[in-house]
């Protein structure tokens, strides 16, 4: 097994590390990169209108380490009189360590279906809520608090840009390079990886590689694409990643 790592540092440097320590060939290309986004400057004002109660989404780990690092440099302090929510444990967890606030998040995956599904978020109308994320992303989780009576804000903490190669070089490389397994944590990555390789390439090695994902979604998006052998990880964390690679952690 040779294991291409697409997700962007430095969790994808530190997955290719610990698969290194582990004794397997992997190589790390990243193909998303992070910058502070266009709304970062106004958070402390967002958290300041929030009332007692109301909701604060944290939507991945960039929207809390952007999003900690403005309120620090700004001499702001995380309100502790609101909800906080996360996407998944991991990001719960870093949040929480970043705040010392309580924060609640689905103990089974990482995805807005499942935030959505927690007990607490059924009946909260009339209540304001923030969503802290990157720039894009998926509107289902806004469009359902709206259906839920919510008035939604977002604040976008971080910008995502591709990362750009020379799609036939590139392919050619990891091609030659041995891959036979690929890693790629969201959908804008898979269809950026799926686009990004040319038509001989995609048909003659990329759909023939083993690919691990981390949600059922994602997993029907790439059966679309072509691709055969799909593993689901159980969330997107670096340890259930190696465990869908079935290797010893």
């Amino acid at each position: 097994m040779t294991i291409l790592v697409t997700r962007p540092s430095p969790a994808g440097e530190k997955l290719v590390n610990r698969l290194r320590t582990l004794g397997r060939v992997a190589f790390h290309s990243p193909l998303i990169e992070f910058a502070p986004g266009n709304q970062l400057a106004m958070l402390p004002n967002l958290l300041s209108s929030l009332n007692q109660q109301d909701l604060v989404f944290v939507l991945s780990q960039h929207a809390v380490n952007y999003a900690d690092r403005a309120l620090r440099q700004s001499a702001t302090r995380w309100p502790d009189n609101v909800s906080y929510y996360a996407i998944g444990r991991t990001t719960g967890l870093l949040f929480h360590r970043a705040s010392s606030l309580p924060v609640i998040y689905p103990q089974d995956g990482e995805t807005s279906e499942m935030l959505l599904n927690l007990p607490a978020l059924q009946r909260i109308q009339g209540k304001k809520a923030l969503i802290l994320r990157g720039n894009g992303g998926r509107e289902l989780l806004a469009e359902t608090l709206t259906e839920r009576g919510v008035e939604v804000t977002y604040c976008e903490c971080y910008q995502r840009s591709p990362v750009y190669y020379d799609a036939s070089e590139q392919s050619a490389l990891w091609q030659r390079a041995g891959i036979d397994t690929l890693v790629v944590t969201s959908g804008e990555m898979l269809q950026q990886l799926y686009q990004l390789v040319p038509d001989y390439y995609r048909n003659s090695w990329l759909l023939r590689c083993n690919l691990v994902v981390v949600s059922e979604r994602l997993a029907t998006l790439a059966r679309q694409l072509g691709w055969r052998a799909v593993r689901v990880a159980e969330n997107a964390d670096n340890d259930a990643l190696i465990r869908a690679l079935q290797l010893p952690d």
